[in-house]
C-alpha cells in the first residue's frame, strides 16, 4: 500500500481498496502505524457475502474517506435523491440531482447486521482459536508433504478470513479433497486471479490487436 499510495500521489490516481475479505485487517505502514484498511484509499468496499467474517445475503458497505464521497454516496444510494439530507434538517426539500439507484436495506437486515457487530469481537476470536488449530495441528504434516500453509507477515494482521493451503499439483490437492469429503468436510479451491481469467486475457489479446492495427484505420 505504500507503493501504491506513493503512485497515487506522483500521479494524482483515485484509489478504490477492494476489502471485500478484509474486515478487522490491519496494515503497517511505513510510518510504524496500523491502518485499517479501507482508511489508505480515497473509498473502499466490504463485503457481507455468506463466505464472510459477517455475513448479511448480498449485501456490502461503502466507506469513503472524504466527506463529499460519503454525500454522494448517499444521494446514489437514495435513489439519486437528497432526500437523506432533508431528513436530517439541512435543507427544506429534496428531489433529483444525480444518478442512483435504490441500495437502501431493510430495517430487519439492519438489526441482523448490527447484532453481528455488537458481538463482533466475540465472533473474531472463535474464528482465530478455529484458525490457530488448523495451523497447529496440520504445521507437521504440511512439512512432511511439501504443502505451503498461510504465513502472516509482520506488517499485517491476520483476520482469520480463511485458512488455505498450497499444494504441490492439482493431483495432490484432489487426493485432500477426497479425504476430506469422506469425512464430511467441505473444501473448495478458489478462483484464478483476475489477470489469469479468460475474459482479461480476451481484452488483453484486443487490446494489443488495437495498438498493432492503430495506423491502419
Amino acid at each position: 500500500m505504500d507503493k501504491i499510495i506513493d503512485l497515487e500521489k506522483k500521479y494524482n490516481l483515485f484509489v478504490i481498496e477492494d476489502a471485500a475479505q478484509a474486515i478487522d485487517s490491519y496494515y503497517m505502514n511505513r510510518d510504524g502505524i496500523n491502518h485499517p484498511l479501507v482508511s489508505i484509499g480515497h473509498v473502499a468496499s466490504f463485503s457481507f457475502h455468506m463466505s464472510k467474517n459477517i455475513i448479511l445475503g448480498e449485501v456490502g458497505m461503502f466507506d469513503g474517506n472524504d466527506e463529499k464521497y460519503i454525500e454522494r454516496a448517499e444521494i446514489i444510494c437514495g435513489k439519486g435523491t437528497n432526500r437523506s439530507f432533508f431528513f436530517r434538517g439541512e435543507i427544506d426539500k429534496y428531489g433529483w440531482v444525480d444518478i442512483g439507484s435504490s441500495f437502501l436495506m431493510s430495517d430487519i437486515n439492519a438489526a441482523f447486521l448490527w447484532a453481528q457487530l455488537e458481538t463482533f469481537d466475540f465472533i473474531q476470536n472463535d474464528r482465530l482459536l478455529i484458525w490457530n488449530y488448523y495451523s497447529n495441528e496440520l504445521k507437521e504434516w504440511s512439512v512432511k508433504n511439501g504443502i505451503n500453509l498461510p504465513k502472516i507477515p509482520h506488517y499485517v494482521s491476520n483476520n482469520t478470513h480463511m485458512f488455505y493451503m498450497c499444494t504441490n499439483s492439482n493431483e495432490q490437492r484432489n487426493k485432500i479433497f477426497s479425504h476430506l469429503k469422506k469425512e464430511n468436510i467441505n473444501s473448495v479451491f478458489r478462483y484464478v486471479s483476475l489477470h489469469k481469467s479468460e475474459l482479461y486475457m480476451k481484452i488483453g489479446a484486443i487490446q494489443t490487436s488495437l495498438k498493432k492495427n492503430r495506423f491502419l484505420c
